[in-house]
């Protein structure tokens, strides 16, 4: 899987990947409604090359992490920010087996979960989450919509309704919302995700 990752991101720009935003406005909005400050804590699962940084830096937050498998996805996102990029902890692993260090308030993935297409993997995610997160901690996850693709960058994905995504998380985390979103490629085909927020609760 790393070295699939890596190809991509080695392959392609930012702007020429189907997942790219120039605007995470979804997730952005997510992260205001659970009432986050400058100081909180939020880790970006599966971040890669994201803006999602670049944006959360400028409102000043300063305890930023990014995760990705691709050493490659995160060293463009690096080298796009420059100096800023010191103020971030970049860590390249893979989710399903890297061990949680520290704890965060809020968990975001836009698009990891749908990718662990083995019930194994998913529950590795799943208690990673849970060490990452104290009670109250917040988790933002979106996924594919039922509608949308059955594969991506040619990876199988399960997809996901808000209530069939919070049954795999019932056992310590409650859902707070959830939002459709319709993410246009860069060259203009539609996807169908669903974003999902929760809060952990045990």
């Amino acid at each position: 899987m790393k070295t699939h990752w890596d190809m991509v991101y080695a392959q392609k720009t930012d702007d020429q990947l189907s997942w790219h935003q120039d605007d995470p406005a979804v997730s952005l909005a997510l992260i205001e409604k659970v009432d986050a400050t400058s100081a909180s804590s939020v880790i970006d699962v599966g971040g890669g090359a994201s803006r999602l940084v670049d944006c959360l830096l400028a409102k000043r937050f300063r305890d930023l992490t990014v995760l990705d498998l691709s050493q490659v996805a995160l060293g463009n996102a690096r080298n796009r920010l420059g100096k800023t990029a010191d103020d971030v902890v970049w860590l390249s692993q893979d989710v399903t087996s890297w061990m949680p260090a520290r704890s965060y308030d809020i968990w975001h993935d836009r698009a990891v979960f749908h990718f662990l297409v083995d019930q194994s993997d998913r529950e590795k995610y799943v208690d990673h989450m849970v060490s990452a997160l104290p009670i109250g901690g917040h988790s933002i996850i979106a996924t594919f919509a039922p509608d949308g693709p059955s594969r991506c960058s040619g990876m199988p994905v399960v997809r996901y309704s808000p209530d069939e995504l919070a049954d795999h998380l019932a056992d310590n985390f409650e859902p707070i919302s959830h939002h459709s979103h319709m993410h246009y490629t860069p060259w203009g085909m539609g996807q169908s995700f669903q974003f999902s927020l929760f809060r952990r609760i045990r």
